[in-house]
């Protein structure tokens, strides 16, 4: 028997979390806030991060150096040595006078010394030469803290390894700062010493922006005047149009003549500087798959029309050209009479949507004119992390280089890599402005694999190690949240914690009237409502312009590559899921069960099963009939003192990814293994025919509901069709007496009478369907007619 039939004839065994597992969020009580002695004044910029130690050397320069050549020059660079940690600047060739200007930072932490060396060498092939060193007590090293002026380099003298002066001098500056000092960011650091040169560039925090993204519209009218090679058909043409490496066509002309129409809407995504042209081609289909060009035109988007609103743009027409490509460029060999009619713009009114829906960041239209003025500001303190579970193997032990990336709005920051630490600790802080309060943060953790500065196509991929989301609406404003989340990764094995993540998040509102205002303007841009795109041209345009992010930021330096933008994105949230089927379905039935609850209460009402309040029932239902104008007041009165009741147990922490709400922490191994299948799926076809079959099974349950579903509507619209005669009979005659009976009778008489009829007690009820049930289950429905 293979191994996969064994898998199917196992029995069913659920994932299950281990019971010590902590997925729960939990709040922290970091010293944030540093500086506020007069001794350590740090500004309000890092007063959401803890005050990291570092001693900072900048090395200007050297002067009058002694040559170690035999040419009477040197070749020289500078080594910083703390302890066990060492850096050292670039070499110049032949230099008695170099600059090297360069900053180098160790921290506080883990320095095991009490001195630093700065020693100057001459590179030589064989063994570098010792030129000259300066010594520092650390306990004499000044202090600076921003918003200090930055500290004035010095010349020192070299000496040799006993004290004695030597020839040359060294410009130096050294002092004990923090991580808000403006050299931090340029620096190089001691926990970098693991990288290699090449990969020093993969470890430094950057800051990089999405490009500006726009829709292009391309309106394919009609053309004219096409010369067909055979003229003995009639032609099937159709339009092609290409930007970039997307390929959209237009449906072949139902006028098959050498002047067809279309008047079809194809839609790309752009992105500024707009470098690469829009290029569109007529084709005839002469045969399967065998197309013949009649004509291309390429467009340049620098010079396309911009448009705000729904307001039509202004049609052209655009010679047709039949051309060679040479080295990738465009040679015009003849020019035809043949023209295609056009309506081309770039459509600024519209929010380019990259980010699952659930999940936006930005809701902003393209175009800056139409932008509202910001809300506030969102700050972000990304201060640690602890227990992450090893991502890699180095040098025959387990180990994790984790860093930070967090996307909101067009802003991407990613913090500088810890390497080899399991316990990385970051302490840095960025700021976004905020323009809309219902959007989303997204912060993930990774394991940098591009230490060594390996970039090569198909190499390694930086590992997720987790991430979390954060909904602005859900945060206080003007408070400060510190807390630990949990890092949770769904694995084929189940879902796994891969540490946690310390943040500090603070929301402060600029106006608070703008943004409760916010709440009753539309989420999307006007234009996503006056002219719609439809769901198909949505998920296309969405892949479109992920994949115009990714390359865009894959080519930043240091790249933040594919895969990080793809799990930032949520590229595969579409994607098929029994586990999210099933999480779905729960949550509708958790919503559902409000309605549930009101029904169970309305029938114990009915049956008196607490007599006193359905005595009170009636008292208000009577109230409520004698004075209608009472029924909304009530209502929202309730609803009232519902929200303030609840007001003392309103959530005070953020919410988080919960395995629960996620199905994760009771699957099925074999749903899991569905869920990471490629696609197509590259399973055996023993497991595709029993997964098959499973969801023909649950789709038989829901072909089920829905037909039951169709069948009490179709018996509604068989109430007045006369498909039953004599059913149709009976409701028309009730109809026209019931007309009379509430023409002559009161409307509270009626209204009492029918509520008292409901309410009445259960002696006065029998078990047996009413009357109105048994009448309307007895009526026809379509399900005679399928076969």
């Amino acid at each position: 028997m293979s191994a996969d039939s064994k898998m199917m004839n196992k029995p069913p065994q659920m994932m299950t979390r281990p019971p010590n597992e902590d997925f729960s969020l939990k709040e922290t009580k970091p010293a944030l806030g540093v500086g506020k002695t007069a001794h350590d004044k740090l500004t309000s910029t890092y007063d959401l991060v803890e005050q990291m130690q570092y001693l900072y050397v900048r090395v200007v320069k050297a002067k009058d150096l002694p040559g170690k050549d035999l040419t009477g020059s040197c070749d020289p660079y500078v080594e910083i040595r703390m302890g066990n940690y060492k850096g050292t600047t670039r070499h110049f060739e032949k230099k008695t006078n170099p600059e090297w200007n360069q900053v180098f930072s160790f921290s506080k932490d883990r320095i095991q010394s009490t001195m630093l060396e700065v020693v100057v060498k001459d590179k030589d092939v064989v063994k570098d030469d010792f030129i000259g060193g300066v010594l520092f007590d650390l306990n004499e090293i000044p202090k600076r803290v921003p918003p200090d002026s930055p500290l004035a380099p010095q010349w020192y003298k070299l000496a040799d390894r006993k004290g004695d002066k030597l020839k040359g001098e060294l410009m130096l500056a050294v002092w004990w700062g923090t991580q808000a000092d403006e050299a931090f960011s340029e620096a190089w650091h001691s926990d970098a010493v693991g990288a290699s040169a090449d990969g020093l560039a993969s470890i430094k925090s950057k800051v990089y922006l999405s490009p500006k993204l726009w829709y292009l519209r391309v309106n394919v009218i009609e053309a004219q005047d096409l010369i067909p090679n055979d003229k003995t058909r009639f032609p099937e043409v159709y339009v092609k149009a290409m930007l970039g490496n997307h390929v959209l066509k237009t449906r072949v002309s139902v006028s098959k003549t050498i002047n067809p129409l279309w008047n079809e809407d194809l839609m790309f995504v752009a992105s500024e500087p707009f470098e690469e042209p829009l290029i569109l081609s007529v084709e005839d289909r002469v045969g399967p798959n065998k197309d013949e060009i009649l004509g291309r035109c390429a467009i340049p988007l620098q010079y396309v029309d911009r448009r705000l609103d729904h307001r039509a743009v202004n049609s052209k027409w655009f010679n047709l050209e039949k051309h060679v490509m040479v080295e990738g460029e465009m040679k015009k060999e003849v020019k035809f009479a043949s023209r295609v009619h056009l309506r081309v713009c770039l459509e600024g009114g519209y929010h380019v949507l990259d980010e699952s829906t659930h999940y936006s960041s930005d809701l902003r239209p393209t175009a800056k004119q139409l932008w509202k003025y910001s809300i506030g500001v969102l700050e972000v303190g990304i201060l640690s992390a602890n227990g992450l579970s090893p991502m890699k193997t180095k040098d025959g032990r387990a180990t994790t280089d984790a860093y930070c990336v967090a996307k909101y709005g067009t802003k991407w920051v990613r913090t500088r890599t810890i390497i080899d630490s399991p316990t990385p600790k970051w302490n840095e802080q960025y700021t976004w402005e905020v323009f809309d309060p219902c959007t989303v943060i997204t912060i993930g953790v990774f394991d940098n694999c591009h230490l060594q500065g390996e970039d090569k196509p198909g190499g390694n991929r930086d590992s997720r190690i987790g991430k979390v989301r954060i909904r602005l609406s859900t945060l206080e404003t003007d408070r400060v949240y510190t807390h630990s989340y949990p890092l949770l990764v769904l694995h084929p094995s189940g879902v796994k914690k891969m540490g946690e993540i310390h943040l500090a998040v603070r929301f402060t509102c600029s106006s608070l009237m703008n943004m409760m205002h916010m709440y009753s303007q539309p989420l999307l841009p006007k234009m996503h409502y006056i002219y719609p795109l439809t769901v198909s041209q949505l998920d296309s345009l969405r892949h479109q312009a992920i994949q115009i992010v990714s390359m865009r930021l894959s080519r930043a330096e240091p790249p933040l590559r594919k895969e990080i933008v793809e799990y930032m994105l949520d590229v595969g949230s579409h994607m098929w899921s029994m586990r999210r089927s099933k999480a779905n379905f729960l949550r509708m039935m958790s919503v559902l069960g409000g309605l549930v609850a009101i029904g169970r209460w309305f029938n114990h009402i009915c049956n008196w099963k607490n007599p006193i309040t359905t005595v009170l029932i009636h008292v208000l239902f009577v109230i409520l009939v004698l004075y209608p104008e009472l029924i909304l007041p009530t209502v929202f009165l309730y609803l009232f003192l519902i929200g303030i009741w609840y007001y003392r147990w309103r959530p005070r922490n953020p919410p988080h990814m919960e395995t629960r709400i996620s199905c994760a922490d009771n699957v099925h191994p074999d749903e899991l293994d569905e869920e990471f299948d490629t696609f197509p799926t590259s399973r055996p076809p023993d497991i595709i025919r029993m997964r098959y079959d499973r969801l023909r099974s649950i789709m038989g349950r829901m072909q089920t509901v829905v037909g039951d579903m169709a069948t009490q509507r179709e018996r509604f619209q068989s109430l007045l069709s006369w498909r039953d005669p004599r059913a149709t009979s009976l409701f028309v005659t009730f109809c026209l007496l019931t007309a009379i009976v509430l023409y002559v009778t009161p409307f509270q008489v009626v209204a009492i009478l029918t509520g008292l009829y409901v309410l009445r007690h259960p002696r006065f009820r029998h078990k047996l369907p009413s009357v109105p049930v048994n009448f309307f289950r007895r009526l026809p429905a379509r399900t005679d007619c399928m076969l």
